[in-house]
């Protein structure tokens, strides 16, 4: 047989082969590195027999397949010392991820001594350079060799497989796995990992299964990538907006308030409210009406928009089906409401589309594990719109929605930060979803069309629609690389039909029209954790809470920056005088660790002179300005909604 490799060459072998050896045929050393094999394109086990003519490249961890399956050998070592450690444990899952590997234990959490206990067994086992070995097994005694060893959650996956499917299992001395591979060939060949964390997972991602313990850890060739690796994570640690929101006074929570309602402080209240001032304004420039609908209403209203079929257990009910006479649910959601008021009088053609926008709070009740900070709470604010549309007025609208959507994203910065997705329905779920399949491939293929025509560049994922139509998703990504929805537009053909909604066509016939549901910039919340973590804390000076403070050098010229204080104030910027008893020196460092964008310095010379002595953490120190120059110069800032770029020297602090 002809293996052709990587660089063009050819080898020739009389018989069959597996991976390992021809890898170590080519050289001790590359076999040595070996992680896995690449054959015709699909990623095979070292342990893989070749027996005919083919491709084929050998995977280190230079390669990403290659070091996924050197990371999942390391998610095994992990479960065999959990094994050791706590024999009790049930295995659940244990994969390879983008930057390193978790694996799923039903077990009581670990604490950080818990996992330094795992992490010094993990050695042992790596010390040992146990071989790990491949075996299959029939599906009956498969799923009888995993009843026997008490774990539950391996036999489950085994009977979900489909009938023919080969069982294999991994072996490295008394720990033995149902595994699809691939591995490496024994435990010594992992140099460099460590466990990061431990947090609950439900078993399969559903709330409805067993709470599960989580353990993640990553895995490096060299100690000095990995090193690397966690310096990084330390540096991330400091602009997750969890901790650095709380550090910057921007939101709190508290036990006695309950999980995922977060308070948002003074600081973050101003911030939220400079951009929700923004939307609306520019909402209005772009033919929106403004609703302001309840926050509640009867289940009746959720019945007919199907919600309380497909969304009930997200939602918080109030009142009991058994024996209230009416049992109401805080709204998760605005539309229904603003079709109501699209109702209240027939439309004609000539008076869609109509824009709908409503700054909306929402209630859902998210579950305890999946809750974080600001990016995924029970109540939050959103910027919620809906245009109602004739057939023909669907392209040009849903372009104006991204429209507004990346104006919103590109003057806050993000623009570059996200990616898009279109979300599309799951044929093989269809009962989780409204309309025929016909009617689904008509407006996916609608969808389609436009984001092409818009030239905008997007994947597909298949199942992450919403019951009642296919979605544009602009995806980000926090500190840590979890990816969350930021904004979404969605196409609608089906909830026209079951609010009775018409409009009056050229031909005096009613028709239904069409439903855009969009937010322009998203969850107020989830935005704001967004920018804590994109600026670190340190705003452009528009969205700053403090965009200058005052710093007199002494208490008397407290009445000259008073009286700065209330020029600046005069023209909508928001200043603060630090009248503190202490030394310049010590309030101009306060004022950078609180990340203001501007400090004004004053004191008898500028007193005398009507000026202020700026310093900015753009250029540090700017030296004198005219008060009424530098009022100028960020209002303009401010108007124009500027982000401006560090320039600082060491000249210039």
């Amino acid at each position: 047989m002809k293996i052709t490799l990587k660089d063009g060459s050819v080898k020739e072998y009389e018989h069959a082969m597996s991976v390992i050896d021809i890898a170590s045929d080519i050289s001790e050393g590359l076999a040595r590195n070996a992680c896995a094999g690449e054959v015709d394109g699909k990623v095979v086990d070292l342990r893989t027999v070749i027996d005919g003519d083919c491709s084929l490249s050998i995977l280190t961890v230079s390669d990403p397949a290659g070091l996924s399956a050197y990371r999942h050998t390391a998610s095994h070592i992990l479960a065999q010392a959990v094994k050791r450690l706590y024999p009790q444990a049930k295995l659940a899952i244990g994969p390879s991820i983008e930057n390193g590997f978790y694996y799923d234990f039903d077990i009581p959490s670990f604490s950080r001594e818990d996992l330094d206990k795992i992490e010094d067994e993990m050695k042992k086992i790596i010390k040992e350079g146990v071989k790990i070995e491949r075996f299959t097994l029939p599906r009956e005694e498969a799923i009888k060799f995993m009843e026997e060893k008490g774990e539950p959650y391996k036999v489950e996956l085994i009977q979900d497989l489909p009938e023919g499917a080969e069982i294999s299992f991994y072996r490295q001395g008394e720990f033995t796995d149902l595994c699809a591979g691939p591995h490496l060939m024994n435990t010594k060949s992992i140099k460099a990992y460590k466990l990061i964390s431990s947090s609950g997972a439900y078993w399969r991602g559903s709330e409805k299964n067993a709470m599960l313990t989580r353990v993640y850890g990553t895995a490096f060739a060299k100690k000095e990538e990995l090193n690397e690796h966690l310096e990084y994570l330390a540096s991330i640690k400091n602009r997750d907006h969890n901790k650095l929101g709380r550090d910057l006074e921007i939101f709190a929570t508290v036990d006695v308030i309950g999980q995922g309602l977060p308070l948002l402080m003074p600081k973050g209240a101003k911030i939220v409210q400079t951009l929700q001032r923004w939307i609306e304004d520019e909402e209005e420039k772009r033919g929106y009406m403004r609703t302001k609908t309840p926050l509640m209403a009867k289940k009746d209203l959720y019945i007919i928009s199907d919600h309380w079929d497909h969304y009930k257990e997200g939602m918080f009910v109030l009142g009991n089906e058994e024996t209230d006479d009416e049992v109401f649910a805080l709204r998760p959601m605005t539309c229904p409401f603003q079709y109501y008021v699209y109702k209240q009088s027939q439309k004609s053609y000539r008076d869609l589309p109509c824009r709908y926008g409503e700054t909306s709070t929402l209630f859902r009740n998210e579950d305890s594990g999946e809750m974080h900070g600001l990016t995924r709470v029970r109540q939050f604010t959103i910027s919620e719109g809906h245009l109602i549309v004739r057939p023909d007025q669907i392209e040009e609208e849903f372009k104006g929605c991204v429209d507004l959507a990346k104006y919103c994203l590109t003057t806050l910065g993000l623009e570059g930060d996200v990616t898009y997705r279109m979300s599309k329905w799951d044929p093989n779920n269809a009962d989780h979803y409204l309309g025929t399949p016909e009617m689904w491939d008509e407006v996916e293929d609608m969808m389609r069309k436009i984001l092409d025509h818009i030239g905008i560049q997007y994947t597909e994922a298949a199942g992450e629609a919403a019951f009642y139509g296919p979605k544009l998703d602009i995806q980000a990504k926090n500190v840590y690389g979890k990816e969350d929805t930021m904004i979404t537009i969605q196409l609608d053909m089906f909830l026209a039909e079951r609010f009775d909604m018409s409009f009056v066509d050229k031909d005096g016939t009613k028709k239904r029209p069409y439903i855009i549901h969009r937010t322009s910039m998203g969850c107020y919340e989830r935005t704001l954790a967004w920018l804590i973590e994109k600026y670190e804390g340190a705003f452009p000076t528009w969205l700053c809470p403090e965009q200058v403070r005052i710093l007199p050098i002494s208490e008397k010229y407290h009445e000259y920056a008073g009286k700065v204080a209330a020029q600046l104030k005069e023209n909508g910027i928001l200043a603060t005088v630090d009248e503190r008893a202490e030394k310049i020196g010590y309030k101009i460092r306060e004022a950078r660790l609180s990340k203001l964008p501007y400090m004004l310095v004053v004191g008898q010379k500028e007193e005398e002179e009507g000026v202020v002595s700026v310093r900015s953490r753009f250029n540090g120190d700017e030296g004198q300005h005219p008060l009424s120059g530098f009022i100028d110069d960020i209002c303009r800032e401010i108007r124009t909604k500027e982000i401006k770029k560090i320039n600082i020297t060491e000249e210039t602090k």
